[in-house]
């Protein structure tokens, strides 16, 4: 079972929308290479990620290369989203385990991430206050500036 499958007809796929086929031949096996290529990170990363619970089940060849597939990039699509609201890894690591145990975690999920999103909000409005004052200090300098040009005219 991958991390984005659960046992319910109602499945969470975890990072939204299927993407779709991302090859023109419509081939649903990227090596690890390609992925890094796909989503920017590194193959160190992947498998680290694979190490930790983040991105556990990949499949592998009949080589023992791994074999990702859509919807593994599509977890990876919300992974990143997820590194980028600043939720820390362990929390991350937690969502999987609970997206892997079942439709019966959806409190749990819901909690997590409701707690992420509250985070966001907050440090939104922190940014939002230091772009006032970026704005404010741009405002003086600007005035500054064609108050200078207009004496030395």
């Amino acid at each position: 079972m991958t991390v984005t499958e659960t046992t319910d007809t109602r499945t969470d796929t975890c990072a939204g929308p299927p993407q779709g086929d991302r090859r023109p031949d419509g081939k649903d096996k990227y090596t690890i290479s390609e992925v890094a290529a796909l989503t920017g990170l590194t193959a160190h990363t992947l498998r680290w990620y694979e190490r930790i619970g983040l991105m556990p089940h990949i499949d592998r060849s009949h080589t023992g290369q791994r074999r990702y597939t859509n919807r593994d990039l599509d977890w990876l699509a919300l992974v990143g989203k997820l590194r980028l609201t600043g939720m820390p890894v362990a929390d991350m690591v937690r969502y999987a385990e609970l997206v892997r145990a079942g439709d019966h975690t959806y409190a749990e999920r819901f909690e997590l991430l409701k707690a992420t999103r509250e985070d966001v909000l907050a440090r939104i409005a922190e940014l939002q206050g230091t772009l006032a004052v970026l704005d404010r200090k741009i405002s003086f300098y600007a005035d500054a500036g064609r108050a200078l040009a207009s004496e030395r005219a």
